[in-house]
C-alpha cells in the first residue's frame, strides 16, 4: 500500500487508512519467546509488563502496545546481545500490531478538540493577508510563539498575556490604517538585510547582472520614498565604485554607484501597493579560477537596504488591500451606511470564520459610525476593521461542545468548525468564501465534497504554508537560518528551498511519503549544484534534476538536514542520529544523564588530530555515555561522509572516513546510501491515533 502525503491528511475527513492484516497466533508465540521472558509481572523489566495483555484486543491497553511498537520500530528491543528474530519478522509483526492499533483508534476517535485555540504568529499574518489583502511581516508585530514537540501551533502552549493583547491592539490600528490607505499614517523605516551571493546572478534580477538584492516591500501610499543602500564590508582593491541599476516591478528606474563602507542615498516617487524592488550590479569584476565572480572580500556587494516613507503623500492609490476591502463605494451620504453594511458583513464573515449575526454587524457598524462621525466614510471603515482584528473570534478558533455531548463520547464538529480546521491546516489561515459557503450549507462533511475542497485548497498557492509551517518545523528547515556551521546565507537559503521543493513535489503529485528518503531527483540552482558537484547546471533558478549518486538521494543527502545536525566546525553523529530517530522513525531519543563529559575538540590549546568518529568512540568507552550513544551514534556514523555543510568527503582531517556501522538491532549500515533504505523499510503508520490540539 502506498503511504502518500494525502493519506497522512486523511484524518481530517475521518477516513482511516490501515496497514496490513491483523496479528496472528505466530505473533503471540513471538512475544512469548522474545519479550515476555523479561517483560512480565515478576521481573517488570523497564517497568513494562505484557504477559497478561490480550494481543487479540489491543484497544484497552493501547498505550502499552504503542510503547512496544516504538521500541521494536527503533530496534531498541530485543536489547543488544539478546536473542532476536530476523529484522523482517520483527517488521512484519510491528506492521500488524500497528494495523490493529489503527483500527482500535478509529473505533475510539480522539478528535483533539479544544475549546479555544489562539492563532500563532504565522497564522495571524496569513489571516490578515486573506482578510484585508495586506502582506505583512508578523515578526514585526508579535513576539515568537512557544512550541511543543517542535511545533508552534499547539493550542495548549499558545498562551495569552496582557502584553500580548497590547501588541494585538496596537498592531490592529497600524494594519487597518495601512490597508485602507489613510493619508495621515506616519512614515517609518524598514531595513532589509542581504543574504544573496554577490558573485552570481540573483534570481529575480535582470539577466547579465551579477550580485545585488531583491526586496518585496509594501508601499502604503502614493508618495515619495527614501532609499539607503549600504555596500558590503571589505577592503577595496582599487577604490572604485560599482554601477548598479534600480528596478521596480522589472522596470528600470535609476542608476546608483556603490562602494565599500559607503552608502547610496536616493529618493523615488512610487505608486501605492506591494512592489518588487531590484538593485543589480551591471559592471564587471574579476572572476576566479572556477569562472565565478570573485568571492574575495575585494568585491563590492550590498549588505542592506533601508526604505523610509511615505514622504509627501499624494493619496491612497489603487492597492490590492483597497480592492479587497472596498467592494462598493457610496455615491453620496445617503448610501454610505448601505455600503458600509455590505463591506463589514463580508469582512466579518471572513474574519469570524462564520456568517455574521445581526448582533455582530450592529457592533461593527457602531465602530464604523464612530469613525465616520470623526472623519470620512473610509475612516469609519478603518475603525471597524481594527475592531475585527482584535475580536477574539478573529484571534482565536472556537469549537463548542453540542448541548447533548456526553463525557468520553466523541461527537462530530460542525461544518464551520471543520472548515477552520481544514483551512488552518492546509493554508495556516482563515477559510475563504467558497469554503465558508459549502460549510454554511452543511455539505463540507460529505466525503466527496470534503475531498474536492481539499484538492482545491492544495492546488491554491496558499497551500505553500503547509510546506513553510508543517514541513518547516517537522524537518527543522526553520533552523537553517541560525545554524552555526560555516555556510553563508545564500547557501543556507538554497538548502531550505531544495527540501521545500522536494516536499511540495511529493505532496502535489501525491507520491509516497517514503520518497522523501529515496528520491532519485532533487532541485538545485547553479550554486547548489556546484556545492554538490552536479555538473552542467547554470543560472540562479531552481530546476528538477536527476540524482545519479545513490549517496545523495533523498532528504538524508540534502544540505538542509546535514547542516542543522552539525555544530560550528564539525559534524555531530549524535545530533544526526537523534534527528533520524525522532523525525523519521518517530522514536524519542534517550535523555542524556547529568554531568556527561564533553567531547574532545580541536583547539589551539588542545589540538586533536583524530577524526570525529575516533573521538566519539573514545567518548563511548565511558559507561555513563555508552547506553545512549549505542542507539544514536551508528546512525550518525553512516553519514560521516558528509561534512558539516553537506559536502561529500572521503577523509576527516587526515583520517579516512569509515562510514560502516551497526545499529542497535544488528542492522549493518555500509554508508550514506544504506541508512535511507533502512528507514524506508521500517514499519510505518498512516494515521496518528492520538492527535494533538
Amino acid at each position: 500500500m502506498k503511504l502518500s502525503i494525502l493519506a497522512l491528511f486523511a484524518g481530517i475527513s475521518g477516513v482511516a487508512v490501515y496497514a496490513q492484516t491483523a496479528t496472528t497466533a505466530a505473533d503471540k508465540a513471538l512475544l512469548n519467546q522474545y519479550c515476555v521472558t523479561c517483560h512480565n509481572q515478576k521481573t517488570k523489566a523497564g517497568e513494562l509488563t505484557i504477559d497478561k495483555l490480550d494481543l487479540s484486543n489491543v484497544a484497552p491497553d493501547a498505550n502499552t502496545w504503542e510503547k512496544v511498537v516504538m521500541k521494536l520500530q527503533s530496534g531498541m528491543m530485543p536489547p543488544a546481545g539478546a536473542r532476536r528474530p530476523d529484522r523482517a519478522i520483527l517488521d512484519g509483526f510491528t506492521n500488524r500490531l500497528s494495523a490493529d492499533l489503527d483500527k482500535a483508534g478509529h473505533g475510539s476517535v480522539n478528535p483533539g478538540a479544544t475549546a479555544l485555540h489562539r492563532l500563532n504568529r504565522a497564522e495571524y499574518g496569513n489571516a490578515v493577508r486573506d482578510l484585508i489583502g495586506l502582506e505583512v511581516d508578523p515578526t514585526t508585530l508579535l513576539p515568537g510563539d512557544d512550541s511543543s514537540e517542535g511545533f508552534d501551533n499547539i493550542a495548549d502552549v499558545l498562551a495569552v498575556s496582557p502584553a500580548l493583547v497590547e501588541r494585538y491592539i496596537s498592531g490592529a490600528t497600524k494594519l487597518a490604517r495601512a490597508a485602507v490607505g489613510n493619508p495621515a499614517q506616519a512614515g517609518s523605516t524598514a531595513t532589509y538585510r542581504n543574504n544573496a551571493a554577490q558573485n552570481m546572478h540573483v534570481e529575480g534580477l535582470p539577466l547579465g547582472t551579477v550580485g545585488g538584492m531583491v526586496i518585496r516591500h509594501n508601499f502604503p501610499l502614493e508618495a515619495t520614498y527614501s532609499f539607503k543602500v549600504k555596500g558590503s564590508t571589505g577592503l577595496p582593491y582599487d577604490h572604485r565604485l560599482r554601477q548598479a541599476e534600480v528596478t521596480v516591478n522589472g522596470a528600470k528606474i535609476t542608476q546608483i554607484k556603490l562602494g565599500f563602507y559607503e552608502a547610496a542615498d536616493f529618493k523615488l516617487d512610487l505608486k501605492a501597493g506591494p512592489a518588487v524592488v531590484g538593485i543589480a550590479f551591471t559592471d564587471k569584476d574579476p572572476v576566479d579560477a572556477t569562472g565565478l565572480w570573485s568571492v574575495t572580500p575585494n568585491n563590492v556587494g550590498i549588505s542592506s537596504v533601508a526604505i523610509t516613507g511615505p514622504l509627501n503623500a499624494k493619496g491612497p492609490g489603487d492597492t490590492p488591500s483597497r480592492r479587497q476591502i472596498f467592494t462598493c463605494q457610496p455615491t453620496g451620504p445617503s448610501d454610505e451606511l448601505t455600503c458600509a453594511r455590505k463591506i463589514l458583513s463580508r469582512l466579518g464573515t471572513l474574519g469570524y470564520h462564520r456568517p455574521v449575526t445581526d448582533s455582530d454587524l450592529e457592533t461593527l457598524l457602531g465602530f464604523y459610525q464612530r469613525g465616520r462621525n470623526e472623519g470620512s466614510f473610509e475612516y469609519g471603515i478603518e475603525i471597524a476593521i481594527s475592531r475585527i482584528l482584535v475580536d477574539p473570534r478573529f484571534m482565536f478558533r472556537f469549537e463548542r461542545e453540542p448541548a447533548d455531548a456526553k463525557p468520553g463520547v466523541p461527537y462530530r464538529v460542525t461544518d464551520l468548525e471543520l472548515a477552520s480546521r481544514l483551512s488552518f491546516f492546509l493554508w495556516s489561515s482563515i477559510p475563504d468564501e467558497e469554503l465558508l459557503k459549502v460549510a454554511t450549507e452543511n455539505k463540507l462533511h460529505e466525503p466527496g465534497v470534503l475531498a474536492q475542497q481539499t484538492r482545491r485548497m492544495l492546488a491554491d498557492p496558499r497551500s505553500r504554508a503547509l510546506t513553510q509551517n508543517f514541513a518547516g518545523q517537522w524537518l527543522a528547515l526553520r533552523d537553517i537560518k541560525n545554524a552555526p556551521a560555516n555556510a553563508n546565507g545564500s547557501l543556507k537559503s538554497a538548502f531550505r528551498q531544495e527540501t521545500e521543493l522536494l516536499f511540495e513535489n511529493i505532496m502535489h503529485e501525491d507520491r509516497s511519503i517514503l520518497e522523501l528518503l529515496s528520491a532519485n531527483y532533487t532541485f538545485v540552482d547553479e550554486r547548489l549544484a556546484r556545492h554538490y558537484g552536479i555538473p552542467n547546471i547554470y543560472g540562479s533558478h531552481f530546476r528538477k534534476v536527476p540524482v545519479t549518486d545513490e549517496n545523495r538521494r533523498g532528504l538524508l543527502g540534502q544540505g538542509s538536514f546535514l547542516l542543522v545536525t552539525s555544530v560550528a566546525d564539525r559534524t555531530s553523529p549524535v545530533a544526526r542520529g537523534k534527528w533520524v530517530l525522532e523525525n523519521i522513525l518517530g522514536v524519542p531519543a534517550p535523555v542524556p544523564p547529568p554531568n556527561v563529559p564533553p567531547l574532545a575538540e580541536n583547539t589551539a590549546e588542545n589540538p586533536v588530530f583524530t577524526s570525529v568518529r575516533e573521538r566519539m568512540e573514545q567518548h563511548r568507552t565511558q559507561a555513563v555515555c555508552a547506553a545512549c550513544h549505542k542507539i544514536m551514534d551508528p546512525i550518525g556514523f553512516s553519514l560521516e561522509n558528509y561534512d558539516n555543510v553537506g559536502k561529500y568527503r572521503k577523509v576527516d582531517g587526515k583520517t579516512p572516513i569509515n562510514a560502516a556501522s551497526e545499529m542497535v538491532d544488528g542492522t549493518k549500515l555500509t554508508g550514506p546510501a544504506a541508512l535511507p533504505r533502512r528507514c524506508s523499510t521500517a514499519p510505518t503508520r498512516s494515521s496518528p491515533r492520538r492527535p494533538k490540539n
